[in-house]
C-alpha cells in the first residue's frame, strides 16, 4: 500500500473536530479534483509502499485510540481491508475519508463521505486532460448509499465554492435515504483563513435554515496548509 505520510494531529473537519487522531494517507486517486490540497497524494502521488504490518506499527507508536485513513483515496488501495482490519482487532476506532466512488465491506466507525460536485472537475488544470474521466467517476449513487447503510455512523461532506453548489447538494440528498440533517456537513472551499473566512457568511445562513453542520477546517487555522498537519 503506497503511503504518503503518517502523522499526528488534531481532527480539523466533521463530526470528530477536536479529536486528537494519527492520519494515514494513502498515496494514489481516482479523481482529480481541480482545487485537491494534497495533490502529492492525488495529482502527483509520492510516498513508498508499506506492509500492513509497518503501517500498525507507525500509528501505534503515537498511542492514539482515533485513526483517520484519508489519501487520496484510501479505497482503492489493495490491502486497505487488512489494514482495517488490524487497526479494528487492536482497538483503534475507524473514520474512513473517502469521496465514496468505490465500496468493500469494512467495519468502520465513521464513513466520512465527501461526495464531489462539479465544482471539482480539473476544466482548466493541465489543459483539462482529466477533467472528462474525473466528471464520469466522481459521483456514484449507489455507492454512497451502501457506505450509509453498512456504517456504524457516517457524514457527508460536501465542499462549497459558491451559492450554486447548494442546489446541487439538494438534488443529491435527494436521490439518497436515511440521511439526517445533522449527517449533512458543508465545508468552505479554500486552504488560507481568510479564504475560509469570507465563505463561512454564505454556509452559516445556509446550516441555521437547514439544519445542516457548518464544518471548520481547524487545522488551516491551527497549522496553515501545511504537510503533516
Amino acid at each position: 500500500m503506497k503511503i504518503a505520510e503518517i502523522f499526528y494531529s488534531i481532527q480539523g473537519e466533521g463530526k470528530l473536530v477536536g479529536v486528537p487522531s494519527v492520519f494515514v494517507r494513502a498515496s494514489g486517486c481516482n479523481l482529480r479534483c481541480t482545487w485537491c490540497d494534497t495533490p502529492y497524494a492525488s495529482w502527483n502521488p509520492e510516498g513508498e509502499e508499506q506492509p500492513v504490518d509497518q503501517i500498525v506499527a507507525a500509528v501505534e507508536q503515537f498511542g492514539a485510540k482515533h485513526v483517520v485513513l484519508t489519501g487520496g483515496e484510501p479505497m482503492i488501495m489493495p490491502d486497505i481491508e487488512p489494514l482495517c482490519a488490524t487497526l479494528k482487532a487492536r482497538g483503534h476506532h475507524l473514520t474512513m475519508e473517502t469521496a465514496a466512488t468505490v465500496f468493500k465491506p469494512m467495519a468502520l466507525d465513521l464513513a466520512s463521505l465527501s461526495p464531489k460536485l462539479s465544482n471539482s472537475t480539473p476544466r482548466d488544470r493541465e489543459g483539462g486532460r482529466y477533467a472528462a474521466s474525473h466528471d464520469r467517476q466522481r459521483l456514484n449513487i449507489p455507492v454512497i448509499q451502501q457506505f450509509i447503510d453498512s456504517a456504524d455512523d457516517f457524514q457527508l461532506k460536501f465542499v462549497v465554492s459558491d451559492s450554486r453548489d447548494i442546489d446541487e447538494i439538494h438534488a443529491l440528498l435527494a436521490d439518497l435515504h436515511r440521511w439526517e440533517p445533522c449527517d449533512v456537513l458543508l465545508m468552505p472551499e479554500g486552504t488560507d483563513v481568510d479564504v475560509l473566512a469570507s465563505r463561512a457568511g454564505l454556509l452559516d445562513e445556509i446550516c441555521k435554515r437547514t439544519g445542516f453542520r457548518f464544518c471548520p477546517r481547524l487545522h488551516v487555522a491551527l497549522y496553515g496548509n501545511k504537510r503533516g498537519t
